[in-house]
């Protein structure tokens, strides 16, 4: 069950492993475009700033020198009508690019700014995932290593005190004998019941010449 264990946390880690390398893929792809697009915003809208800037410039010329003409130009006072008219058209044009171009720079940054945060939360979480599950399955693996020493020792010494059995139970526990075996334990014991016999029997004869002896030897003394 160790085992198993460990190799889904492996397999837990290593798909961790991979979202976190492709996040943070993503997160320098789009860091490299938001700095793409602000650099061309930047760029524009300086541009049209300064375009904004010169058409409200010729207005305010031209209006103060229409009104400093006074009546001399009164005749044509139809065609510097025309030419304001235009440039007014033209500042407004300027003025809705320009507020279009900051609304639109605007709402790019946020959406960045969010998407980043997001990316951020999600990586710190998946890396304390990947840290917490790297520790467990290490801590399964010496575990396991420890219990296959412990086992490995224990059958070690079981099968020593298996061999160490084996030995003692071969002197100790009789085995069934065979008709041949019998028979020559029963004529060995018979044989040396034979033997036996014989020497107490040539001791007994000893020692009956020996008190004969003795008896014969002392009837002389008494002589």
């Amino acid at each position: 069950q160790m085992s198993a264990r460990t190799a889904q946390l492996k397999e837990e880690v290593a798909a961790l492993h991979a979202a976190l390398a492709k996040l943070a893929s993503a997160q320098s792809e789009m860091d490299k475009m938001r700095r793409q697009e602000h650099e061309v915003f930047v760029q524009n809208h300086a541009e049209m700033k300064q375009g904004l800037e010169g058409v409200k410039l010729a207005l305010k010329i031209l209006g103060e020198y229409y009104a400093s003409a006074g009546d001399a130009h009164k005749a044509q006072s139809g065609g510097s009508s025309g030419i304001i008219g235009l440039l007014e058209v033209v500042e407004s044009d300027f003025a809705k690019n320009l507020a279009k171009e900051e609304a639109e720079e605007a709402d790019a940054e946020s959406q960045y700014q969010k998407v980043t945060q997001e990316n951020k939360i999600t990586k710190a979480t998946k890396s304390q995932d990947e840290k917490y599950k790297t520790q467990e399955f290490k801590s399964l693996d010496k575990t396991v290593a420890e219990y296959s020493s412990d086992r490995e020792a224990a059958n070690s010494e079981l099968s020593a005190v298996l061999e160490y059995y084996g030995k003692i139970k071969e002197r100790c526990i009789a085995k069934p004998e065979t008709y041949e075996e019998r028979k020559a334990r029963r004529e060995a014991e018979i044989e040396g019941l034979k033997q036996a016999l014989k020497i107490l029997a040539e001791e007994t004869a000893l020692m009956q010449r020996g008190r004969r002896g003795g008896r014969r030897h002392s009837f002389l003394a008494a002589q």
